[in-house]
């Protein structure tokens, strides 16, 4: 089995972190590890949605994040994930959402803590790959250390090694899940202490955290950072992971230098049916800061709408800084 890299991780957001942002994502960084957007078991085995396990073979290391809970629904979609490539396959134990709920996947499976080490048992017995579980600190009133420490004892009996933990916890009643990545206050102090309690663990710290300084004092504590909304909403900050982390020089020195290679990868990708907005929507973060940030998005909106990229090109290049 390969022993993956997980200092530096993007997490696995749902509409955000499809297979064209994450190759936008690789362009910037090359040791970053990336995730897919959480895939429902369901829709591989039910729906024969398999368009979803789609990757850009330049997007390795990559983890597939399933949900699900049915023990051999989730054996058979280990098994296609592996066969199509992934470097990892993880378990969510930490989506809030009703319709996740209903599904009996997601945070409402940490009160099942024998079941989920049941499911990635079975799923580590199924393929050669590793496979990790993403969770939260607890749910609803569960929020005592003693929780999630019962809950990771008992899930680690699975053989799992790899634990990537939200420090908050999560509310399944009264809020959304948008919501839920903000309001819950943050624990980093109780995945610090898990680090503590379960040294042979890979613990992975998510939650909350803006910035590569930021991620750079929480690996004084835990063994790898989960970066979120703030990689989606300004990418280009992971150009300073080679440096900061790896003491390597930056695999990309411009904006322009990205902006033109996505977009040649755009280009590519519409004459092979690929929906355009959807490709266009991941470059509005890489203006951030600029003085024509504004424009640039306004004009990354405006190709959306004409639907064509190639009239905007050279426009979208000249509002980069650099």
């Amino acid at each position: 089995m390969n022993i993956l890299d997980h200092k530096v991780c993007v997490a696995p957001m749902m509409q955000y972190t499809d297979m064209h942002d994450r190759y936008l994502l690789r362009l910037i960084s090359k040791k970053v590890f990336l995730y897919t957007e959480m895939i429902a078991t369901g829709s591989l085995v039910y729906g024969r949605c398999f368009d979803q396990l789609e990757f850009n073979k330049e997007e390795h290391p990559i983890g597939v994040q399933l949900g699900g809970s049915d023990i051999k629904d989730l054996i058979e979609c280990s098994k296609k994930c592996e066969d199509y490539g992934y470097n990892e396959i993880n378990l969510n134990c930490g989506c809030p959402s009703d319709r996740v709920q209903k599904g009996r996947f997601g945070a409402c499976l940490m009160l099942e803590a024998n079941h989920v080490a049941e499911c990635l048992s079975e799923m580590q017995n199924a393929v050669e790959i590793p496979v990790s579980i993403k969770c939260r600190l607890g749910i609803d009133h569960h929020e005592s250390y003693e929780f999630l420490y019962d809950f990771v004892s008992k899930v680690k009996e699975s053989g799992t090694k790899i634990f990537i933990i939200h420090a908050r916890n999560g509310i399944l009643k009264g809020l959304s899940p948008r919501q839920n990545r903000n309001i819950p206050p943050l624990k980093y102090d109780y995945v610090y202490k898990l680090k503590k309690d379960f040294p042979d663990l890979e613990i992975i710290i998510n939650g909350g955290i803006k910035d590569l300084d930021e991620s750079k004092n929480h690996l004084n504590k835990v063994d790898g950072v989960m970066i979120g909304r703030c990689a989606y909403d300004n990418p280009f900050m992971l150009k300073d992971v080679e440096n900061k982390f790896y003491n390597e020089n930056p695999i990309i020195e411009s904006k322009k230098e990205i902006l033109n290679k996505y977009l040649d990868y755009v280009e590519i990708k519409i004459s092979e049916g690929h929906n355009l907005p959807k490709m266009l929507k991941h470059l509005f973060g890489l203006s951030r800061g600029d003085k024509n940030a504004k424009i640039f998005r306004l004009k990354i909106i405006e190709a959306m709408k004409e639907n064509s990229i190639q009239p905007f090109r050279k426009e979208l290049d000249d509002l980069l800084v650099y």
